[in-house]
Order: C-alpha cells, then structure tokens, then sequence
C-alpha cells in the first residue's frame, strides 16, 4: 500500500469517507445521527489516504486538540481489503506524522458496536480513558489514548 499524505478535503478521501459513514449508518441505524456532528472536521491537512494498485483503499486523519494532543479521526478501509494490516499501516502513519509534529499524546473515539476497531487501537497500544470532550454524555462511546512519545529522529528536535 502507497500512504499519500494530503487535505481531508481531497476527493479521494471524502469518497472513502462516505463509504464510512453509510456503513456507520447500517451498523448503527437512527443512533448513528448523534455523532454526525462529531464527524465533521473543518478542513485540515493532516489526512493520509492508502493506494492500494492506485485503488484508494484505507484513510484517516488528525485533528490537533492542543500542542501535545491529536484526535484521531475517520479511520477507514475498503471492506474487500480487511484484514490484512491496512488499518495499522494507516495509524502507524497518523502516529509518525503527529510525532514529527511535536505530539506526544493520540486520542480517539469508537464505538461500542465497533470490536474490530477496539481490538486494532488495543493492539496498537491504546488504552480505554473515560469519554472526553463531546463523547462525555454519549453512552455509545468508548475513548481511548496513548503516549506518543518523541521523534527524536526529526530534524526538530535534532541538535
């Protein structure tokens, strides 16, 4: 899989996107509403978008919370790809990009009825925090966070 990294507002993430959100909508039905808002991000360009034979395949992309956080967000790959590492390639990659950046701190949100999602972000090292910011009140929610750490690798922090 090629990572490309670019705007969220690029048509090949946003087709991608509204893959996610019709299968958010069968799995979830009507509750699936109470979170559109928390599903749209104003543009940014911290998304990455994963080619796979020049397919668009996977996506996902940050949102900076604060100088040390990131929320990860609209995590996706094409059904007929599952399974296959995609999913890690694509957070692996949001991780290393907010690194470079000076982040030290990803946080994210999912959902209850989402285990292959909990068990991705579990085995990636994330840790179950309570519901934060606009999940707070949203009993579908499960939130979750971990240590970045530092690229000490980067030219930022070179010297």
């Amino acid at each position: 899989m090629k990572i490309v990294k670019t705007p969220n507002t690029h048509e090949d993430f946003t087709g991608l996107i509204r893959r996610l959100d019709a299968e958010l909508t069968a799995r979830y039905g009507d509750g699936q509403s109470e979170y559109d808002e928390h599903n749209r991000i104003d543009p940014i360009d911290t998304a990455v978008i994963g080619y796979v034979e020049g397919i668009p395949a996977a996506c996902g992309c940050f949102k900076v919370l604060d100088p040390c956080t990131v929320e990860i967000k609209r995590m996706y790959v094409t059904r007929n790809l599952r399974r296959k590492g995609l999913s890690t390639s694509i957070l692996k990659a949001l991780e290393a990009w907010s690194r470079d950046l000076g982040h030290t701190r990803a946080v994210l949100e999912t959902g209850k009825g989402q285990p292959e999602a909990l068990g991705l972000y579990q085995k990636n090292g994330y840790r179950v925090i309570d519901n934060y910011g606009p999940y707070k009140d949203l009993e579908n929610s499960i939130c979750m966070e971990k240590a970045l750490g530092r690229n000490f690798g980067s030219a930022r922090n070179a010297g």
